[in-house]
């Protein structure tokens, strides 16, 4: 077995190898026993005859156990399209029945962990692996051991007590301890960089409005881990196009290659992030979805150490309101992955009009999140 850290994914690289193989060697033995009895020595050749059928008992031992590949959610690297556009089937399968999948993970726990705070990522995933017929055991990071000293052995021992982990955590690199360091599946409640579950729901809710991924998307806010995964998602299905248009950068691990790969597909374009509102209502005419996302990140945005920070982010961004003079003439649904901060982002008019479609977003993080665990558990 080998151990890909930079892939997340446990590979056993022999499948192949016995794929082709154990039909041949079956032939082989059969042309074998048959000539046992005409041969000089039949007492040696009877030996290696039962050697050879041992051999083929461990062929077809590996075979039964070689269906294990683990692999982790931290983001869409390590997934092609068309295993992201299956899970998305799943969860649409899993919200159209569920009580064909009540028993589908019976007996699996989830440990969920949470260093950032969470209202939809808790509910989604607990609600979630329930429905499938699991169990979820919850713990704030700050209540664990996790804040006290050496982090993997810690990883290690929550591994050895549950089937499959989901954190939501600020920083991108705690992510990626976990995902180096885990020896069950792994998914990424959120980060400083990606938010991977959340465009799930949103393709998930695309789908399901417009009956296929092929939409027009604005974006209008910070380039953030909601955006970064949007990116990721649109470049890497191929399907759609997602208009960016943002004046505020956070710091994450998406750097200009990122991006500059993204535009390279022609499924993501870079607007000029000093362009007009005006300007950007002429593009906003000719999209199918709306999306914006909050300026300050929730865990500062009723802190007081950022207060300066937070007032100068929303003097900066305060044009770039999803408002109503913004929305006239535009047919587009809005999104928002909430919490919303109505009067900021998004003014309270445009939410009262859109708001069972941010709700239909929210909700179908669950059925996502219900596709995701299911097929990392039984990959």
């Amino acid at each position: 077995m080998i151990r890909h850290k930079s892939a997340n994914i446990c590979i056993l690289d022999l499948c192949d190898f016995v794929n082709c193989f154990t039909f041949e060697f079956m032939c082989y033995i059969m042309k074998f026993q048959a000539g046992i009895s005409q041969h000089p020595y039949p007492k040696y050749i009877a030996r290696i005859h039962r050697l050879c059928l041992s051999v083929l008992q461990v062929i077809y031992n590996y075979r039964e156990k070689r269906t294990f590949v683990m692999k982790n959610m931290l983001n869409f690297k390590n997934f092609t399209a068309d295993e992201l556009m299956d899970i998305l089937n799943l969860a649409l399968d899993m919200k159209k029945n569920p009580d064909k999948y009540a028993h589908a993970l019976e007996g699996k726990k989830l440990y969920t962990l949470f260093e950032k705070t969470s209202t939809r990522t808790f509910l989604s995933f607990t609600t979630g692996i329930t429905e499938l017929g699991g169990t979820y055991y919850n713990q704030l990071w700050k209540d664990s051991n996790f804040t006290l000293g050496e982090p993997v052995s810690e990883i290690k021992y929550v591994c050895r007590n549950v089937d499959i982990i989901m954190a939501r955590l600020v920083k991108n690199e705690t992510v990626e301890l976990f995902g180096d360091n885990v020896t069950v599946p792994f998914i990424n409640g959120c980060d400083s960089s990606y938010h991977p579950c959340q465009i799930l729901a949103d393709a998930l809710t695309i789908i399901e409005k417009f009956g296929s991924l092929d939409v027009k998307l604005m974006y209008i806010g910070a380039k953030n881990n909601v955006f970064n995964s949007l990116v990721e998602f649109f470049a890497k299905m191929k399907k759609g196009t997602i208009y960016g248009l943002t004046p505020l950068v956070n710091n994450t691990v998406c750097g200009d290659d990122f991006f500059e790969a993204a535009k390279a597909t022609g499924h993501y374009v870079e607007l000029d992030p000093t362009m007009s509102m005006e300007e950007a209502k002429k593009y906003a005419k000719d999209m199918d979805i709306l999306y914006t996302d909050t300026w300050v990140d929730m865990e500062f945005f009723n802190n007081p150490a950022y207060k300066q920070q937070k007032e100068e982010t929303l003097a900066k961004m305060m044009p770039y309101q999803l408002n109503e003079e913004f929305t006239e003439g535009s047919k587009a649904i809005v999104f928002h992955d909430m919490p919303m901060h109505q009067g900021f982002e998004i003014s309270q008019g445009v939410i009262d009009k859109n708001l069972n479609h941010i709700l239909d977003e929210a909700e179908n993080r669950r059925h996502a999140e219900k596709a995701v665990m299911y097929t990392l558990l039984n990959s």
